[in-house]
């Protein structure tokens, strides 16, 4: 099943970007998008990680959330850019990761380079650790008690965090 999933987001991919709907065409692109999946088949990168279908619907609420963290991490550069004083303090820091596995790491690593000011570095320790280069030491600290890091948590399938503990 996961193969045919595969497939047909490949084709749909394809048919989206073409934006050419004539037979040979759409044919191509159906024939293309089998052969891309058989050949990662026989090459063993198609698994569960590479394609993770089952972790959409808790992506579908974490995109939202990931983005309204996005806005406000904006607003909070903007400032310190608008500030004539520029309070910066950059800062590299090693953040642990309690995602569980590939996907929730690299998830908790695009997230933060995603949040303007800070940037994932380096992932390393087998996928537990992330190097981030942070532009004030304000913001390295608040990886201390990340709520992004329990929101992945709940993305790669632990327990959704409360709103006492989320504090963002």
């Amino acid at each position: 099943m996961r193969l045919i999933l595969i497939t047909l987001t490949l084709f749909g991919y394809w048919l989206l970007l073409s934006g050419h709907y004539d037979t040979w065409l759409v044919a191509s692109g159906g024939v293309l998008a089998v052969a891309v999946v058989l050949f990662s088949l026989f090459k063993g990168i198609t698994d569960v990680e590479s394609f993770p279908i089952e972790r959409l619907p808790r992506a579908m609420i974490y995109w939202p959330w990931l983005g309204w963290q996005m806005i406000l991490s904006a607003l909070n550069v903007t400032r310190i850019i608008l500030d004539p004083k520029l309070p910066i303090s950059p800062t590299m820091v090693k953040v642990r990761s309690t995602a569980g596995s590939a996907v929730g790491i690299t998830t908790y690593a695009n997230s933060i380079t995603l949040t303007p000011g800070t940037i994932s570095v380096e992932v390393s320790e087998g996928g537990r650790a992330i190097w981030v280069h942070a532009i004030t030491r304000e913001g390295a600290e608040g990886f201390a008690d990340d709520p992004m890091d329990r929101w992945v948590g709940w993305f790669d399938g632990a327990v959704l965090p409360t709103p006492a503990e989320d504090k963002t």
